[in-house]
């Protein structure tokens, strides 16, 4: 079945470009040029990605974002001709996945596309089992998370991160080996942007959070903590 993606660009050339692109590559692909119409899509349609303009009439990207994070968990990538790395870590902090900045080439925004939809299918653990640590447990299939039982919304960049870490419990790993693990791609920016994902991790898991400890100078490490 063809991966189904929404695309949100007010710009008419720009949305054209990314949707024929994006259909050449096999996938099923709706547009909407405002955030009022993408929240009525979102509604009425499954998706699996959704690529989200910020700067949108209507009802802006963050908005949208915010809305849309508050029942699903759906990958996100956002686009903006915006370089203030401010606007970047909001919308990390939003639960965007992944950003992708103006001008750009469809291929660079398909790998980022490509590499969220790719991780619906991917198997941090075995099929069969649920990892659990500390009160936190991971379902790989579903890629769902629970602390003490309860259910938390997490977006699949924040599922990688954790996943990772727990599949390492106890061992330091360095923000260059988890920027490629989880991006996949050369990584542009600063460590803000991990570190961002690495805060909203902490406060979604509350208490437990506590078991994400910062190694100065190298990076994470997921640890037993009494």
């Amino acid at each position: 079945m063809k991966k189904r993606i929404l695309i949100i660009e007010d710009e008419d050339i720009l949305r054209e470009i990314i949707k024929d692109y994006l259909l050449d590559q096999g996938y099923d692909v709706q547009d909407a040029k405002d955030g009022k119409e993408a929240l009525t899509y979102f509604q009425e349609y499954e998706f699996d990605l959704i690529i989200l303009d910020i700067m949108l009439p209507e009802i802006d990207g963050w908005s949208v974002c915010r809305r849309i994070r508050k029942t699903s968990n759906i990958p996100i990538v956002m686009l903006t001709a915006r370089v203030d790395e401010d606007d970047t870590l909001l919308g990390f902090e939003l639960g965007a996945d992944d950003y992708v900045t103006k001008p750009y080439s469809p291929k660079v925004l398909l790998a980022r596309a490509k590499r969220l939809l790719d991780s619906r299918s991917r198997q941090v653990i075995s099929p069969q089992d649920t990892l659990s640590v500390c009160g936190i447990s991971i379902h790989s299939p579903s890629r769902t998370v629970f602390v003490e039982g309860e259910n938390i919304n997490v977006t699949y960049t924040e599922f990688e991160i954790l996943a990772y870490l727990m599949l390492n419990q106890g061992i330091a790993i360095t923000r260059e080996q988890l920027i490629m693990k989880i991006w996949g791609y050369e990584y542009v920016g600063d460590d803000r942007t991990l570190n961002t994902h690495i805060r909203n991790i902490r406060h979604k898991l509350g208490d437990r959070g506590r078991h994400i400890t910062t190694v100065v100078r190298v990076g994470y490490k997921f640890e037993v903590i009494i």
